[in-house]
């Protein structure tokens, strides 16, 4: 995201606001880091506060007017959902007596099916589903996405949902324990009927936008339903599954939104209709895109299919069949969203703004085609992206805090 910044920054930010987008982006740098650090409640509250101020006014500094509307969205809705964290820190602590996560993990056992406990297990659900936008409480997502600066929406997609969802993990199996969640309450059926819905309307919104970066967002929309249906199967495939995709739709949704980055320093729009005929005056950055999207469709080769494979043999790990014709589906839904745009970028004739359009400067391009190839790459070598998600599974599954 770094080496790209310069001239998308240049490009969609004031000159006088360059000093701010950059040091704002280094707060919301450092408060995601903080939350995946830390091991103290109240500290996650703080610092998940600090990265979302500070995502706020990234998104508002968007050179649209609709910009400062997404931003002003996403404070009422990502107010709502600290509240519901704090709410929940403030059970956990009132039961045990301490904000340490690993202490509340020692206490909370001999008190689980208390009213309290359970309180609280409902209001960090909730507060942290609204972080990583979990359908139906994503409606902050795809304007902020939209409208956010490109270099803001890069870094968002790739990392401020993840964090989120490591919450989501560490409270379920490092704090509340896999049994507990899982086996003495419904969280198996409520997660997985809220992730299908995810991957079959946020793709299904998807394909009838205008607005591709508004595209792109629904999409991850139904990415984030793929790694809680992982989180929700709670065994060992599926679980590599969802952690695994954390890294590889990061990976996929970055070098996408760089992709269309580059698009919209050339023509300056990323309306789909303003694109026909791209791919013959850019095509590095077409071909980027259209890689990326075949890891978003799952195309065996590409790190999208690797996190599909395992959800699937999670799947089948259950006796699910139906769940693993259900992935199916969705990702045909994918093919169709992604397919609008290779129609329209290589079968069609230039559009007016499309004919003056070239490849963009190096600093936009070189990013992209970085992260296209590890698209690529963690396709086919998955030693490490899986090596390390199926340790992580097994670690969170066996209770290791």
């Amino acid at each position: 995201v770094v080496p790209y910044a310069k001239q998308s920054v240049e490009a969609e930010i004031a000159p006088e606001n360059h000093a701010w987008y950059y040091a704002i982006f280094l707060l919301c740098l450092s408060g995601l880091l903080g939350i995946a650090i830390t091991g103290d409640a109240f500290n996650i509250f703080v610092f998940m506060e600090v990265s979302s101020l500070a995502t706020y006014a990234l998104i508002a500094m968007g050179k649209d007017r609709r910009a400062l509307l997404a931003a002003y969205q996403y404070l009422i809705v990502g107010t709502i959902g600290a509240s519901f964290y704090v709410i929940g820190v403030g059970f956990l602590y009132s039961m045990t007596g301490s904000l340490n996560l690993a202490d509340i993990a020692g206490r909370i056992a001999e008190i689980e099916n208390s009213r309290p406990v359970l309180a609280a297990l409902a209001f960090l659900t909730v507060g942290i589903s609204l972080k990583l936008a979990l359908f139906p409480l994503h409606v902050w997502l795809p304007n902020a996405y939209a409208y956010a600066p490109s270099m803001a929406t890069v870094f968002l997609a790739a990392t401020a949902t993840k964090v989120a969802v490591y919450l989501m993990l560490r409270y379920f199996f490092s704090v509340f324990g896999a049994s507990f969640v899982f086996e003495e309450l419904p969280v198996t059926e409520i997660l997985m009927l809220l992730s299908l819905a995810a991957m079959f309307g946020a793709s299904i919104v998807a394909i009838f936008q205008a607005n591709v970066k508004r595209m792109l967002a629904y999409s991850s929309v139904a990415q984030v339903g793929y790694i809680t249906l992982g989180i929700a199967l709670a065994n060992q495939a599926g679980l590599t599954g969802g952690i695994v995709h954390l890294f590889n739709h990061a990976v996929m949704k970055g070098a996408l939104f760089m992709a269309l980055g580059g698009v919209a320093y050339r023509i300056g729009s990323v309306r789909i209709e303003d694109m026909a005929g791209l791919g013959r005056r850019m095509p590095i950055t077409m071909g980027a895109l259209v890689l990326a999207g075949l890891g978003i469709i799952g195309v065996p080769g590409t790190v999208g299919f690797i996190s599909k494979w395992y959800l699937g043999l999670g799947a089948f790990e259950e006796g699910w069949w139906w769940l693993v014709l259900l992935l199916v589906a969705s990702s045909l839904l994918a093919v169709v969203y992604i397919g609008r745009i290779v129609e329209v970028a290589y079968f069609r004739e230039e559009s007016r703004l499309a004919r003056k359009a070239s490849e963009p400067p190096a600093g936009l391009l070189v990013p992209t085609l970085v992260l296209v190839a590890a698209t690529v790459y963690f396709g086919i070598d998955t030693s490490l992206s899986v090596g390390v998600a199926q340790r992580a599974a097994e670690l969170l599954l066996a209770g290791v805090r």
